[in-house]
């Protein structure tokens, strides 16, 4: 890596944490947190809003290019509990992209070959001139392969339901817990299984289930391997 550039690739399964402990971490260190998940959530409200089904990759794939995509960290305003401000052709859709039926849609368009390459590309422009933390699915291996430091942030399949669940009751959508299990271990499904880039630990990662952690904890175990790794 060179300018001073500083890359966090952080990979986990849905509901592990990833998005609070990036950002955090992220207003910690005075990096830019990505996150690459609502680039793919983007993708597919583009797609509901075009009337495209997401299995159609092509017709999406021509349809993302038509869109900017862009992110920053919450104003003063933004803050209502969101991790990143996720703009749409300038339209904040930071909410919009996070409704159960666009978390199956992103799911499934993950899967599309195409679509992973073009945002993946970008992904990679965004980390050229910036240090960032970056989390997804596939940060450690394909987006940011040479990162200083890669993590794979986990949590038994029980704790993560229990928290996406009460993520999604306090915004007020009516959703029971065996619902969120299953949907989740279905997702898990399709992201290990994926034909490209599935989701798995790469050899140089260092592994955190945050089954028993606290937020804090775990993002004062990074920051401090940042610091050692910083100054190795």
């Amino acid at each position: 890596m060179t300018n001073g550039v500083f890359q966090i690739a952080i990979d986990g399964p849905v509901a592990a944490g990833k998005g609070t402990v990036s950002r955090l971490i992220a207003q910690r260190l005075q990096f830019l947190y990505v996150d690459t998940g609502a680039m793919y959530r983007a993708s597919a409200l583009i797609a509901l809003r075009a009337n495209i089904p997401f299995a159609e990759e092509a017709k999406i794939v021509e349809e993302v290019k038509k869109h900017t995509i862009g992110m920053h960290a919450p104003t003063v305003e933004e803050q209502d509990g969101r991790l990143t401000t996720v703009l749409l052709d300038g339209e904040d859709v930071s909410w919009k992209i996070r409704t159960e039926q666009v978390s199956q849609g992103s799911s499934i368009v993950a899967a599309h070959k195409n679509l992973r390459a073009e945002l993946v590309r970008q992904q990679q422009e965004i980390a050229k001139t910036q240090s960032v933390v970056m989390e997804g699915r596939d940060i450690t291996f394909r987006v940011l392969p040479d990162a200083q430091l890669k993590i794979f942030l986990t949590a038994t399949d029980t704790e993560r339901a229990r928290r996406r669940h009460i993520e999604l009751l306090e915004k007020g959508q009516d959703v029971t817990f065996e619902q969120i299990h299953t949907d989740l271990l279905e997702r898990d499904k399709r992201d290990m299984e994926r034909d490209v880039d599935p989701l798995h630990i790469v050899p140089d990662a260092w592994v955190i289930d945050t089954s028993t952690l606290s937020i804090e904890q775990v993002v004062d175990l990074i920051v401090e391997k940042v610091h050692t790794v910083e100054g190795s």
